[in-house]
């Protein structure tokens, strides 16, 4: 078998990310010569933000793809099974944890009249081999898409990157690799051989605020990220809200017929701080790095844009 991607969606296991703008999409691979360069609307799920599918020429909502972490947080698992987990405002919950690879994120939110807190992912702190890696949005009043909302922080050092589409940073002493997906608020992480994210930095609207009864106000616009994860190689002792839903043996129990189906366990899975690993389902640094086989857990998905499921063959 040949290499696969984890929680990514892929039709003939391929896909060619678009660049990303406001209410419109576009191919911009020049591989793809009948779909190059042609703007596309967004879907309706997503008019604001999506992605382009240069193969399908097609625009889709990059929150419905496995491994997406969005919203009031939205997850879809690697079993491409989408349920929330609210989780606490000003708490931090691990994600993933496995041998080699340790993801948790800060949560941030505001009490709401469903005796529960609204929720979204404000930073994740990320941990491989002896280095930490820090991704988060900043606070914001009065959102704009020309300002830069996003901090970068390797090891506690700030990372510049050059506010135009396209540019690249590379870490001298890892194998980290960023690159700028827009102008402002949008990247992608990778560390070869073991993650690829793509981040997105944007504000609750007015628009979200009325409909989901947030009551947001100009002294914050909740400025949060949008989160789509792939892993190149995982162990099958994977665990976290989101790690778990790759293992070979997970099955959901979140009651799919429920309007909004929610994960529970929020105790298992918080940690102390932002780069703890602590949390009950911790897997960071263990010996065990291979499933009983012998191999690292590998997964090839297909599926359609749009649904809610994915199929997967181990």
């Amino acid at each position: 078998m040949g290499r696969a991607w984890i929680g990514f969606v892929m039709l003939c296991f391929c896909f060619i990310p678009s660049s990303v703008r406001a209410g419109k999409a576009a191919c911009h691979n020049p591989m793809f010569g009948s779909c190059y360069g042609v703007q596309h609307n967004c879907p309706a799920a997503c008019p604001i933000l999506c992605e382009v599918d240069c193969r399908l020429c097609k625009p889709f909502c990059a929150c419905d793809k496995p491994g997406a972490v969005c919203q009031d947080p939205r997850f879809i698992g690697g079993d491409g099974i989408m349920f929330y987990f609210h989780g606490r405002k000003d708490k931090d919950f691990c994600l993933v944890s496995d041998p080699k690879l340790h993801i948790n994120a800060h949560f941030i939110g505001k009490k709401s009249k469903k005796g529960r807190d609204f929720t979204w992912v404000q930073s994740i702190g990320i941990l491989f081999g002896h280095h930490q890696f820090y991704l988060g949005a900043r606070t914001v009043s009065k959102w704009q898409d020309s300002t830069e909302n996003m901090l970068i922080q390797l090891n506690g050092e700030h990372i510049m990157l050059p506010n135009e589409e396209g540019k690249t940073w590379k870490s001298p002493e890892t194998v980290l690799v960023i690159q700028r997906l827009a102008d402002t608020n949008n990247v992608k992480v990778k560390v070869e051989g073991l993650f690829e994210i793509a981040a997105r930095v944007v504000p609750i609207t007015p628009e979200e605020s009325r409909v989901h009864g947030y009551d947001v106000t100009e002294e914050d616009c909740f400025a949060h990220l949008e989160l789509n994860f792939k892993f190149e190689s995982i162990s099958k002792m994977v665990d976290g809200v989101l790690g778990q839903t790759y293992r070979p043996d997970y099955r959901s129990l979140v009651k799919m017929t429920a309007p909004m189906p929610v994960m529970g366990g929020a105790d298992k899975f918080a940690s102390s701080h932002l780069f703890a690993t602590d949390c009950a389902v911790s897997n960071f640094g263990k010996r065990k790095e291979e499933g009983e086989d012998g191999t690292p857990l590998r997964v090839e998905c297909g599926s359609r844009y749009g649904g809610k499921g994915i199929l997967c063959k181990r």
